[in-house]
């Protein structure tokens, strides 16, 4: 716990000496401020990827792939579920290196993961130093320790995030069938973030409620559908499903935010950013709410929901521009309180079966456990 805490800790205090309005001074001079974003940007990414990659048989999949990459390396891939890009990878670096060297394969994931996921943060927050924040206090960042090849998804779908604003469609599309070679959940955002950055109409949102609201009559047709494309689970616990009432609680809480600023005219109506954010969490909402028959529903709606790491900053912000410095930095600690009691509750739980974070180990001082293959388990 205590290494939890103190990264925490360093990533916290290095990012709120940040200052947005110093990121990129076109055609001016380097400043100070700038030269310590960038310099802040690699301490705080140096951090979290050691503390990632140094850890040995920490997270709920770890040991799971570790079986995996042994039997990819030993050329058995029709024995693995693992998709393509992750099979390729560790038979690559196993190949490279002459032996089972897993760890490296770890610390592969655990760079790419921590920067996307701050790249997209410096992209596309106006509040740096909250939405960081919100990504250690939230979860973001642990449960990648625990979740790898889609976390990684996740933090490339984060990046996509930025080009879909841009209408840059062909990095959009890149992206995500990069991620999808790791992750092929990843693929929704094909349609979701086009969908959520476009105007809604009023009959658009009427049939968004139509569609919700079939979950719970077409549930056998839906999940047909789903084993099609995940043919692993079926006959499988995966498809008995279930939600997540903190992350319904999360959604509600921030879209009743975000529509009352706009109710109270804090909010610019045509901004497209808000706008996805928003249409964002409703549909995130509607899976939790609707779509709880689908196995791990949570790995669709993350994609859509994520977007609170930026989301709730900009609200903050422009919410401070109209009500004054002073409310903005108190509406900041509530946010930033709120998040800090979400991260108490779930480290209470970092051991648990499912997340498995905890006890803390690294290789420099513990060895891995045998796995399946070297128990004459098969």
């Amino acid at each position: 716990m205590i290494v939890y805490l103190l990264l925490t800790a360093f990533v916290l205090l290095t990012a709120f000496q940040v200052r947005a309005e110093e990121q990129t001074p076109y055609g001016a001079v380097i400043t100070k401020q700038y030269l310590y974003n960038r310099i802040a940007f690699a301490g705080m990414f140096l951090a979290l990827f050691l503390v990632s990659a140094l850890r040995i048989n920490v997270g709920n999949d770890y040991a799971t792939y570790v079986e995996f990459m042994h039997r990819i390396g030993a050329g058995f891939w029709n024995y693995v579920p693992t998709e393509v890009g992750f099979n390729a990878l560790t038979a690559a670096v196993y190949a490279l290196c002459g032996f089972e060297n897993y760890l490296l394969v770890f610390a592969l994931f655990a760079a790419a993961t921590c920067f996307c996921f701050l790249y997209a943060i410096f992209r596309l927050s106006d509040n740096i130093p909250v939405s960081i924040a919100l990504f250690m206090l939230l979860g973001y960042y642990f449960q990648s320790i625990s979740t790898v090849r889609y976390y990684l998804a996740l933090s490339l779908a984060f990046v996509c995030v930025y080009y879909v604003l841009r209408g840059d469609a062909v990095r959009f599309l890149i992206l995500t069938v990069c991620g999808a070679l790791f992750h092929k959940s990843m693929l929704v955002i094909l349609v979701l973030y086009p969908l959520a950055r476009i105007r809604w109409r009023k009959w658009m949102y009427v049939l968004f409620a139509v569609l919700a609201v079939s979950c719970l009559f077409l549930q056998d047709v839906y999940l047909n559908l789903l084993v099609k494309l995940y043919p692993t689970y079926e006959d499988t616990v995966y498809l008995e499903g279930g939600t997540s009432l903190v992350n319904i609680i999360r959604c509600t809480a921030v879209l009743l935010f975000a529509f009352y600023a706009y109710r109270s005219e804090l909010l610019e109506s045509d901004d497209a950013a808000l706008r996805f954010y928003y249409h964002a969490n409703l549909m995130a909402l509607a899976l939790y709410v609707f779509c709880s028959f689908l196995p791990v529903v949570s790995r669709i709606a993350y994609y859509l929901s994520v977007t609170q790491i930026v989301f709730l900053p900009m609200i903050v912000n422009a919410a401070g521009e109209r009500l004054g410095d002073g409310r903005k930095k108190k509406l900041q600690a509530a946010l930033l309180l709120l998040a800090a009691c979400y991260f108490v509750f779930y480290m209470r739980g970092a051991a648990a079966d499912g997340v498995r974070i905890l006890p803390y180990q690294t290789f420099l001082f513990h060895e891995m456990p045998p796995i399946l293959s070297e128990m004459g388990t098969h």
